[in-house]
């Protein structure tokens, strides 16, 4: 892989903490940082597509999300994305031809120490790179086929789904 398109649409991984309004609020997509500082050996654009939670995204956005990346002209995407809608996300992306797209987030903001978004991030550029075509997400250490996988939400993090 020489170049990697990043499509960023908001969530956690981009959530910063307001004190004097006592909320987080999407603030600028933060893997461009992430990437330079970690000295990666390939190009990389950020496209910032959205600004949002994930439970806000309706089907609008998820057309939005797939135009974005099918007019891109670089075979390898990667998606950050919020964790809570993720999967319907990756799931509207499917049979988009001609690229490999791995969407991941991040359980806590990047920004906070221990947050999951570096480890995150890192498993997707290897995925992106190495894989088939076809669209995967990237979370807590593994590869998942959208079809396959849910987010468990008292359990914090994404596992098997029962087909």
């Amino acid at each position: 892989m020489q170049h990697l398109t990043i499509v960023t649409t908001g969530g956690t991984i981009d959530k910063i903490y307001f004190d004097d309004k006592s909320t987080f609020q999407i603030g600028a997509p933060q893997i461009g940082e992430i990437l330079e500082a970690l000295g990666v050996a390939f190009t990389f654009d950020v496209v910032p597509l959205l600004r949002k939670d994930s439970l806000h995204m309706d089907d609008h956005d998820r057309t939005a999300i797939r135009t974005a990346i099918e007019q891109q002209p670089h075979r390898h995407v990667l998606v950050t994305h919020g964790t809570d809608t993720m999967v319907e996300t990756a799931q509207a992306l499917a049979g988009i031809a001609g690229k490999v797209i791995v969407l991941t987030g991040a359980l806590n903001p990047a920004l906070f120490k221990g947050s999951d978004a570096v480890f995150n991030i890192g498993c997707a550029v290897g995925a992106v790179q190495t894989l088939p075509d076809g669209v995967y997400i990237a979370m807590n250490g593994r590869i998942w086929d959208p079809a396959r996988v849910r987010k468990n939400r008292d359990a914090n993090r994404f596992e098997a789904a029962q087909i």
